[in-house]
């Protein structure tokens, strides 16, 4: 079968779906032998994680005999054999190019995979809150770190020696208070905008509980909350 839109020498070249699935396949078994298993171990190891895949589907998936390949099947294989389902579609070192959409010209695997995990922006495309979800978890991570600083610097400054010894740690102690409040200042907006949205924004470790602003008290009145 050949695919519209290809030079001469690419007439020869599987369609997209072919492809795709091909190049699971492959990465299916390539996995399987290289963690030693036979296919009804990863058909026992898929019925474990809930959604069986019997033996002889796995094996007609690998022969290239099978007619579909669910994405749940993929996402299922992919936790089985203790990989990344986008590893499955895009298997980079194994396979040097392929396609990213039907008739379109190979590209190289690497690219491919970038670009489908949004690594690689493309102009036009939404990443939907992504940039905001990746932002928020860096946030966290600076407040978390700071308030962790910041405990260190208040016990050295609590059990110093000396009054220079002191006043370095509470130096230390102020600068890292400063980034939790601005880390914890920035992540109180960016949940707001994400809940703007209509989305719900990540859940916080327990020691960001300050973050979101406390929500009314719908028991009371106005009146008596004054």
């Amino acid at each position: 079968m050949t695919q519209r839109g290809f030079d001469d020498e690419e007439d020869d070249f599987p369609e997209w779906v072919d492809r795709i699935k091909a190049n699971v396949a492959g990465e299916v078994r390539r996995r399987r032998k290289e963690m030693g298993w036979s296919a009804q171990d990863l058909a026992d190891r898929c019925e474990q994680l809930g959604h069986p895949i019997p033996r002889n589907v796995i094996a007609n998936m690998e022969s290239g005999r099978r007619a579909n390949l669910p994405l749940v099947d993929v996402m299922v294989l992919a936790a089985a054999l203790e990989t990344y389902p986008a590893c499955l579609i895009f298997p980079v070192g194994y396979v040097d190019e392929t396609q990213e959409l039907p008739f379109q010209h190979l590209v190289p695997t690497w690219e491919a995979l970038r670009r489908f995990t949004g690594e690689q922006e493309v102009p036009g495309y939404d990443a939907g809150l992504v940039p905001d979800f990746e932002l928020h978890a860096s946030l966290v991570r600076t407040a978390l770190a700071a308030l962790e600083e910041e405990e260190q610097a208040r016990f050295a400054a609590k059990t110093a020696t000396s009054r220079a010894q002191q006043e370095e740690a509470e130096r230390r102690r102020t600068k890292y208070a400063d980034q939790a409040i601005s880390a914890k200042y920035n992540l109180r907006y960016l949940r707001r905008d994400i809940r703007d949205e209509g989305a719900t924004p990540p859940d916080l470790p327990p020691a960001l509980d300050d973050v979101d602003p406390p929500e009314p008290d719908t028991e009371t009145t106005p009146e008596e909350r004054r």
